[in-house]
């Protein structure tokens, strides 16, 4: 599976959750790009409740899912919740995953820039 920018493929793998499976069930997925730090997030057509294990401090490189908004996330570096070079979330979140490749080309995606899952 990959994740798709204007000028760059990802190769993405999923975990095996609940919601790591509903969003693999509603691929193809798009939306536009909206960024917070290094944080990429835009909502999808996909439900879930948070799981058990949630949480608001990630590794470079996670895939999320945040319920209250639908929205998939990206995590490559500090937003401006960190507290220390770690990703951190505005709320915990559930992880859905791992990007793989040369995560500092995220910093190229634009804001409003369509993004792809497939």
């Amino acid at each position: 599976m990959q994740l798709k920018t204007a000028n760059h493929r990802f190769e993405i793998e999923f975990n095996d959750t609940l919601t790591a499976r509903a969003i693999q069930y509603n691929l193809p997925l798009k939306g536009k790009a909206n960024i917070w730090g290094k944080e990429i997030y835009f909502s999808i057509p996909v439900h879930s409740e948070f799981e058990n294990d949630a949480r608001d401090i990630l590794e470079p490189g996670e895939l999320a899912f945040y319920p209250p908004m639908n929205a998939f996330c990206v995590f490559w570096g500090p937003t401006p919740a960190s507290t220390n070079s770690s990703p951190r979330a505005a709320d915990v979140v559930n992880i859905v995953g791992k990007i793989k490749g040369d995560l500092s080309l995220l910093d190229e995606v634009q804001y409003g820039e369509i993004i792809y899952i497939e």
